[in-house]
């Protein structure tokens, strides 16, 4: 989450009490008219208990091991407390998702409650569109004003037109704090006789000798396109200030991707490529089958995302450890690739929309932040104070993602600037590590894909 490049969002609350009527469209932020007009008004109240009967469908994406647990007994539990509502869920795999939610909004059995990606290419569509319904009216009344930091709200704020990414109305709200960061297993580096890196020039050494003692450094499954920006995410954070990161990633103007700290950062992703460290055939391997690989003994490092911590453990138990990557000399901050898991949010379609808004407050709330870090996720509030002294690659997570968003920069995922960035960076990220473009050419693309989707 970036935490300084977001301007404080502006919430206007619908529902000054819980009973209060809220207006949907009178709801968004400095006065713009919002997309959920179509839907008409909602009575906001959070007393779902003598609703009549009737079934919540639910789509979302926790598919792994402890993403899919704490989603298993928050709804069981949810459905305990109300009984007369029944949760339908529907889960399937991030990829599977990006698929299929489109066509679904559109359809004549559209989910109640989704997890829509942050970026322009799906939330930033479907608000636009009034696929989706602002979560204004119901701020005040379960307080996620209070329960959630001004940062991590405006991850799922939007204007209603679509256009303003970071402020506006409140689209969506996040269970899980997230960071990419370096796994490794403390036994492989031992045999090597190598100690965890202090800098990102100590850890970029590390990876020749590493390659030298014959052994893969970094393990990396590219075929899905999107892993690799999970790798130069962290790559361009050494080279290149966080806030020109910050405007390229949220597609806001002002920024560009053509210049020598970028061309940095690409030259050595590319270096990385060439010199062997990645192991051999990344681009057509699956993302899954290789950290499944890496927990099962291949390669030494792993770039990848706090989400796969539950599933490494599961394999290595105490041999595996999360770190963020070093800082760098050229930058001197910790800065990474994060922000927050999906968020879930209420589609137009829903057919009660405070049944929908209670169940986003109950799989949110803190006694739901409890139950995530006791599957091993990262709750996404108040995470230092779930971390406990046993040693585990949980507690190093949630102390790295603390670390990160109080004294370090929450880079964001860099798919999320324009409505087909995740394509272009994608595809010029493929064509980068297979040596089919230049650190200069690829930097190009992505300039005229940010330039045209910004107007400069």
């Amino acid at each position: 989450m970036g935490r300084t490049l977001v301007t404080r969002r502006r919430l206007l609350i619908g529902s000054g009490t819980v009973t209060a009527l809220g207006l949907l469209a009178a709801c968004a932020p400095g006065g713009r008219s919002s997309s959920t007009a179509s839907t008409g008004a909602v009575e906001v109240s959070t007393d779902i208990a003598g609703l009549p009967e009737q079934t919540l469908t639910v789509w979302d994406q926790e598919t792994r091991g402890g993403q899919n647990e704490q989603m298993e007994r928050l709804n069981a539990a949810f459905m305990e407390k109300y009984p007369n509502i029944t949760i339908n869920r529907v889960s399937q795999s991030f990829d599977d998702l990006q698929t299929t939610l489109r066509l679904a909004l559109t359809g004549d059995d559209a989910p109640d409650v989704v997890q829509a990606n942050n970026g322009r290419n799906t939330m930033g569509q479907f608000v636009p569109a009034g696929q989706l319904i602002s979560l204004d009216p119901w701020v005040s009344a379960y307080g996620w004003d209070q329960s959630y930091s001004p940062a991590i709200l405006s991850y799922s704020s939007y204007s209603a037109d679509g256009t303003v990414f970071g402020e506006g109305s409140l689209w969506g709200l996040p269970q899980v704090g997230e960071a990419v960061g370096i796994y490794y297993s403390p036994s492989r580096l031992q045999a090597l006789g190598l100690e965890p890196p202090a800098t990102w020039e100590e850890f970029d050494g590390q990876l020749q000798t590493i390659k030298d003692a014959g052994q893969t450094p970094l393990m990396l499954g590219n075929v899905e396109k999107w892993p690799a920006l999970h790798v130069f995410g962290p790559v361009q954070g050494a080279h290149v200030p966080a806030e020109q990161i910050r405007d390229l990633g949220f597609g806001n103007a002002g920024a560009s991707w053509v210049t020598d700290k970028n061309l940095a950062a690409a030259t050595q992703l590319q270096d990385w490529a060439k010199k062997g460290y990645f192991n051999e055939g990344f681009n057509g391997l699956d993302y899954d089958t290789v950290w499944q690989d890496f927990a099962k003994g291949a390669g030494i490092y792993l770039m990848a995302g706090s989400w796969l911590a539950p599933d490494l453990a599961d394999v290595l138990g105490e041999d595996v450890v999360f770190m963020l990557p070093p800082a760098s000399s050229e930058t001197g901050r910790v800065a990474t690739t994060g922000g927050t898991g999906l968020p879930f949010a209420i589609t137009s379609a829903a057919k009660e929309p405070n049944a929908a808004a209670a169940y986003i407050d109950f799989i949110t709330n803190a006694d739901a932040m409890q139950v995530l870090a006791d599957t091993g996720n990262v709750p996404v509030n108040d995470t230092a104070a779930f971390a406990t002294d046993t040693i585990s690659v949980t507690n190093d997570v949630m102390t790295a993602f603390d670390t990160l968003t109080t004294t370090g920069d929450v880079l964001p995922y860099l798919d999320y600037a324009t409505p087909t960035f995740d394509q272009v960076l994608g595809d010029a990220l493929q064509e980068l590590l297979d040596g089919k473009s230049t650190p200069q050419e690829f930097l190009d693309v992505l300039e005229a894909a940010y330039t045209e989707f910004t107007g400069d």
